[in-house]
């Protein structure tokens, strides 16, 4: 006799059953895996969290050590543009010209210095300066930049108060910046020749920008890193 309609037989009982069986063993094997999952997002998670951690103490401590570097180079100053003679070229010119060298053949390089800024009118104590060389060309074409010591930093103020009497001699004073400082006045030049910026300067290794607008809005910004210029 036929099953009645709307019943189920044994037989599609039996297939149910496996299908149901099947299903909650895939759905078992699927919450395993969501499982496993979202364990291995929160392990993700955690180390991004520690990678981001890492990365501001390696900034932080590479800020500190720009800081350290550039405190070494307080009571520097860089000059830039001046035509010198080293004693070992002196020496090879007059030995090549057959005479003894003179004392102005054998000036040293601070002294070279000290008797171009004496003829500028600017006035500097030799015992003032406690080291002077040049800086490390990459080719040995244009003039060498000259690193000067001061052995403290209020003589060094001084030259740079006497600096504007070089104006039209193509030869330039600056503060001895590190590359990370160096870089945070360049773009800050280049918002001042875009007039983005109302002036720009660098004071005790500092960078300082004058921002535009009315006297009230014209106030001075120091910059500490090259992305605080961004929104200028």
């Amino acid at each position: 006799m036929p099953p009645k309609k709307g019943t189920v037989s044994d037989d599609e009982m039996e297939e149910i059953k496996k299908s149901l069986n099947y299903m909650s063993g895939e759905l078992s094997t699927i919450s395993k895996q969501q499982k496993l999952l979202l364990d291995m997002m929160g392990q993700i998670k955690g180390l991004q969290k520690l990678n981001e951690e890492k990365d501001k103490k390696i900034a932080l401590l590479e800020s500190r050590v720009a800081d350290l570097e550039q405190y070494t180079r307080m009571n520097d100053l860089i000059v830039s543009g001046l035509e010198t003679k080293h004693r070992t070229y002196a020496r090879a010119v007059v030995a090549e010209e057959g005479r003894e060298p003179t004392e102005a053949d054998i000036d040293s390089l601070e002294q070279q210095i000290l008797n171009f800024f004496s003829g500028k009118g600017i006035t500097i104590n030799s015992k003032d300066i406690e080291a002077c060389h040049p800086l490390p060309r990459k080719n040995n074409s244009g003039k060498p930049s000259i690193i000067i010591r001061f052995v403290n930093r209020k003589s060094k103020k001084e030259l740079l108060r006497q600096a504007k009497k070089l104006r039209g001699t193509n030869v330039y004073i600056n503060e001895h910046l590190t590359k990370k400082n160096a870089d945070i006045a360049r773009q800050a030049r280049i918002l001042r020749r875009q007039n983005k910026i109302q002036s720009t300067w660098t004071a005790n290794c500092k960078v300082y920008i004058k921002l535009k607008g009315t006297p009230e809005e014209q106030k001075v910004v120091v910059i500490k890193e090259l992305s605080e210029l961004d929104k200028y």
